[in-house]
């Protein structure tokens, strides 16, 4: 018996915004409630009928403790609807997806609101546990004497903040941050700066073609305390060059690196909704679907790698699906830094590394530039690591019913060193 199906009905994002620009001052809960209610909108689906709602969020906030609820409760999904947040870094978006499919094959759910959110902007400044320590002691003294004994204990250094962001992408395992990691991928296999700066120029060039094409996935964002309104990602530039590309200076390694801001992906907000359930219900509503998840696989790999997370993630999910590259009509490899992709491009075409790393006589084959990345990736667009999963999840779907495709393959490599990739087919 075949099991059941799990479809997308349909999705939405909010713009993706660099950070500290034009959504900072919306938190990762009310970028998706934004979402959400324009999905609701969108669809016109009755939020009653919702079984569950399941977001991913990497950089959780303190005052919104399980994001994915405060996001349901505040768009208006009925309160008796449970709801919680997943967190597998780079790919918590995806993993929201995928706990969606779980659930429904163990019969806890046909409808599910699914995505993910990040204000990179919002990541808090945080003091040591020492400086902690030194305010709690502040904060219980009862005497005058007491508490100026607590303020003669401080330090300068004690008001030097640890920088949240800086430190969420700082594995601490390797003890590499992930610019780093992607240095390891260009010095092991030889991919210099002119090839990474060409590459980040082609992001930019497709995103800034398929503007008109992105519109379509964008919902309007009002920022508080302004009379603006957000409509477009504001990452790509028009005018990049090669040359100016070419002038910033390595970010992570000044000496020896190749690794710059541009051609890394962008630090930005944002966030997706996607609207997803069984073949039947969508049937018994009346949906026509945007397409459905064929297969998927997560994998893990060395962290200090962990750039090359999709090659084991796709090795994977050919070996759970039968499907391999040369099945996809649309191929999405998450551009969290120029370096990475093309390390993950020339390791799925080599024997060496297949029979080396993935216990298999034969490399899983090579990539065409025609269905990679079609509509620009996340060096133009941004990376808000919550979201992006979700993000490439739509776009994807979306452009392959532009197309008339089958089948699209999206996949991401995943801070501490893990990959991503799922199979998707257009109804």
């Amino acid at each position: 018996m075949n099991a059941p199906r799990l479809v997308i009905i349909d999705g939405i994002r909010t713009p993706f915004s660099k950070m500290g620009a034009d959504l900072a001052r919306l938190g990762p809960e009310e970028l998706g409630r934004i979402a959400v209610n324009a999905l609701l909108a969108r669809t016109g689906l009755n939020p009653a009928v919702v079984d569950e709602v399941i977001f991913g969020c990497v950089g959780q906030p303190a005052d919104a403790a399980n994001v994915a609820r405060v996001i349901a409760l505040r768009a208006g999904i009925p309160e008796h609807v449970p709801a919680f947040t997943v967190h597998r870094n780079c790919a918590s978006g995806c993993e929201a997806f995928t706990q969606a499919y779980e659930k429904m094959l163990a019969g806890r759910g046909e409808v599910f609101i699914v995505g993910g959110t990040e204000s990179m902007s919002q990541v808090p400044l945080l003091y040591t546990h020492q400086a902690a320590a030194k305010f709690s002691r502040l904060a219980r003294a009862k005497s005058s004497f007491q508490k100026l004994g607590a303020l003669l204990s401080f330090r300068l250094s004690d008001f030097k903040p640890r920088i949240g962001l800086q430190l969420g992408l700082t594995d601490p395992v390797c003890g590499l941050n992930m610019g780093e990691t992607a240095e390891v991928l260009a010095r092991e296999h030889n991919i210099c700066r002119e090839k990474q700066d060409a590459f980040a120029l082609e992001s930019h060039a497709r995103a800034n073609a398929a503007r008109e094409k992105l519109e379509e996935e964008i919902c309007p964002v009002y920022p508080p305390l302004t009379k603006a309104v957000v409509t477009n990602d504001n990452g790509p530039r028009k005018e990049q060059s090669l040359e100016a590309l070419a002038k910033l200076k390595p970010v992570f390694d000044r000496r020896h690196g190749t690794v710059t801001a541009g051609n890394s992906s962008q630090i930005t907000d944002g966030a997706v909704a996607l609207l997803v359930m069984s073949e039947m219900k969508a049937a018994e509503l009346g949906f026509t679907p945007l397409g459905s998840l064929t297969g998927y696989a997560y994998a893990g790999c060395d962290p200090q790698r962990m750039g090359l997370g999709p090659v084991f993630a796709i090795a994977e999910a050919e070996r759970k699906t039968g499907l391999t590259l040369d099945n996809a009509d649309l191929i999405e490899i998450n551009e969290a830094f120029a370096a990475q992709v093309l390390a993950c491009l020339r390791c799925l075409k080599s024997d060496e590394f297949a029979q080396k790393h993935l216990k298999r006589d034969r490399h899983i084959g090579k990539v065409s530039k025609d269905v990679l990345n079609v509509n620009g990736g996340a060096i133009a667009l941004g990376h808000p690591v919550g979201a992006t999963g979700a993000r490439l999840i739509l776009t994807s779907l979306k452009e392959l019913n532009r197309r008339q495709g089958k089948r699209a393959l999206i996949s991401l490599c995943v801070g501490g060193g893990q990959g991503a990739a799922i199979w998707l087919e257009r109804n």
